[in-house]
């Protein structure tokens, strides 16, 4: 019997009868009612294609059933630190930087959307019942832009979102979105989940087949959409590619609507920053560690640096206490297992990048680039993607030059 079950009401997450956080002593009441979450889109993942690709990152096989398996052992860490909620997806989600979507099948729909593979749903059950033992939430994802090429029709998507939602409909734990990034292009063969009206239609099915389970679907960074969010029970936002003041502006308006619904950031990026705009406007933010937690399989467990410094934002905003750090900067993408075919992803993480003016780096002691954007990566793309860096037989050493908006400069050495 499930222990965990969500509520709704007006613009406030209730778990078990009681507004989340209120229920640890010291919290701030102006986070109660929200719903801290991550972006765990690969906890079913598996692929059709080329699955021993991900034989990788330490590990000597791919095996998607222990990819779940981890992510369930790593819930309640995360819990400890505030976390209420993660999503994950039927169709997961990209790999940024490894594996590129048009080579990986991972639809558990078939064609005509009547079915749901078994595998998948096992993984899935136990998945939504792991967190529900833990006492969180599932953001449980239906689709994936690139992976609805696998589905054939609009039919076929109606079917989908049936099979799906009748699934899910057991489970008091879960919230639903509909689709990943409705409006994306890789959605341009469905319009049914591209166009607004037909997303509508796509909300109230899901909302009837599950049971009345509260349903939402997310654009990609910065949109928002009045139309959709009045069909949602729960008005599903993302902030990537957003600077502080545009993702404050786009919630904001979505604010002034007054739809008395909560507004949940459900995949952002590491740009932890973003936390000010969240607990100053009290909506729900969601990290997205594209490296970490959406290259198969997934580290799950709070690594050192970006995810540690999340967790200890989180809980500092929320108001639960935690050990302090004491090295509040890491230089990321140096660990043994995070090279891929001669590349390298290096960025400077901090526990408070707001007050980071730029950053310096040098490679064996030569001057490389500058970056000014959080999260300070090099070849920086947007927020939540970078270019990768050639790996060199002698590269034997990288130092980060972090100048603090206070003219206070730090120097953060690693040695291979």
């Amino acid at each position: 019997m499930a222990k965990t079950h969500l509520t709704i009401e007006g613009e406030k997450f209730l778990i078990n009868e009681k507004v989340t956080y209120s229920d640890i002593d010291g919290t701030r009441p102006g986070a109660h009612g929200l719903l801290m979450n991550a972006r765990f889109i690969q906890g079913i993942f598996d692929d059709a294609m080329e699955p021993e690709r991900f034989a990788r990152w330490g590990h000597s096989e791919w095996d998607p059933t222990a990819n779940t398996e981890r992510l369930i052992a790593a819930l309640p860490e995360w819990y400890r630190y505030g976390l209420r909620a993660f999503t994950t997806g039927f169709q997961g989600g990209g790999p940024c930087f490894t594996a590129p979507n048009h080579t990986i099948q991972n639809n558990p729909f078939g064609e005509d959307g009547l079915n749901l593979d078994a595998d998948y749903a096992e993984r899935m059950d136990k998945l939504i019942r792991g967190a529900d033992a833990v006492g969180m939430i599932v953001i449980v994802s239906f689709f994936y832009g690139s992976q609805t090429r696998w589905i054939e029709d609009e039919k076929a998507i109606r079917n989908a979102v049936t099979t799906a939602s009748r699934f899910v409909k057991e489970y008091p734990n879960v919230i639903i979105e509909v689709a990943n990034e409705m409006n994306i292009g890789s959605f341009a063969n469905h319009p049914i989940i591209q166009e607004p009206e037909g997303m509508a239609t796509l909300l109230d099915l899901a909302r009837k087949e599950s049971g009345g389970l509260p349903c939402g679907c997310s654009g990609g960074g910065g949109y928002h959409n009045r139309e959709v969010a009045e069909a949602s029970d729960v008005i599903l936002i993302h902030g990537n590619g957003c600077t502080r003041q545009r993702y404050h502006n786009m919630i904001r308006e979505v604010q002034s609507w007054n739809l008395n619904r909560p507004i949940v950031c459900n995949e952002d990026s590491q740009a932890i920053g973003q936390l000010q705009v969240a607990y100053k406007t009290q909506t729900s933010w969601g990290y997205y560690n594209n490296m970490t937690k959406q290259e198969p399989p997934a580290d799950w467990g709070i690594t050192i640096g970006e995810d540690t410094f999340f967790a200890h934002r989180m809980a500092e905003g929320i108001g639960i206490d935690t050990d302090p750090i004491d090295d509040q900067y890491y230089l990321q993408g140096l660990e043994p297992n995070w090279e891929y075919q001669g590349q390298r992803w290096l960025r400077l993480a901090s526990l408070y990048p707001e007050t980071i003016s730029y950053v310096d780096f040098y490679r064996n002691g030569k001057f490389y680039d500058t970056a000014y954007d959080e999260p300070f990566s090099l070849h920086f793309q947007t927020n939540w993607r970078q270019g990768g860096i050639e790996v060199r037989d002698n590269d034997r050493e990288w130092k980060a030059v972090i100048h603090l908006g206070d003219g206070e400069v730090i120097e953060l050495e690693i040695r291979n």
